[in-house]
């Protein structure tokens, strides 16, 4: 018996919503399973955490290797949940804003972006390459989600907006990766030189947050 045609959209708006969602589950759960042995409840939970704010990238990796696992494995993991999220987005944009808490957030992030033209409006003359620095840039909000919806406001094509997310998440994750590695491995050889850094990357962490906040005071 073949399907009426508003059967066969209903199934798929069904499977575009679900797929995403199952891909993410089933891989993550998969890569817990066979790769992190005795890390696996860490593992997981680092990855739900990143969908928690205020947790982002930034934290959650340096998070992961401190706890043991390999740089290169969290590093991927959180950036195909940014892959995952822009695909479901690329594939039901519309459906999600309606969904409770998500769709406020969305809606909330495009108003700002029409209102606001500093706040993303460097992106828009680099289009592809803006985004690809956006989702680089290891800061609360500039993920896979947010990444999808600034794509939408500068009139880029979906499709464009999913690669350029999906390029970068996995650059800028990596980088995250193997730079906490990096400093983890300077902790264990010269305990003083790892707390320098350390304090270093604080001040000027605090001096990017202090003048965000000025600019954004300003703009009120």
């Amino acid at each position: 018996m073949n399907m009426s045609p508003i059967n066969e959209k209903l199934s798929l708006k069904i499977l575009k919503f679900i797929i995403p969602i199952f891909v993410g589950v089933i891989t993550v759960s998969i890569i817990g399973l066979i790769t992190v042995e005795n890390l696996r409840l860490e593992y997981w939970s680092l990855v739900f955490a990143y969908f928690v704010p205020p947790f982002g990238k930034e934290s959650v990796i340096p998070a992961g290797v401190i706890a043991g696992i390999h740089p290169l494995i969290m590093a991927l993991s959180i950036a195909f949940v940014d892959i995952m999220t822009a695909w479901f987005l690329y594939w039901n944009y519309d459906l999600a804003k309606k969904i409770p808490l998500i769709g406020a957030f969305m809606i909330k992030v495009e108003n700002i972006g029409k209102s606001s033209s500093d706040r993303y409006g460097w992106i828009k003359p680099l289009r592809f390459i803006g985004i690809v620095l956006f989702v680089m840039v290891p800061f609360q909000g500039s993920g896979g989600l947010v990444g999808s919806i600034v794509g939408r406001l500068i009139g880029m094509k979906p499709i464009n907006t999913f690669i350029a997310i999906s390029i970068g998440a996995i650059i800028g994750c990596t980088l995250i990766a193997y730079f906490a590695d990096a400093i983890l491995s300077v902790f264990i050889k010269n305990f003083l030189y790892g707390i320098m850094i350390i304090i270093i990357l604080l001040t000027l962490g605090i001096m990017l947050y202090i003048y965000r906040k000025n600019k954004s005071n300003m703009r009120k």
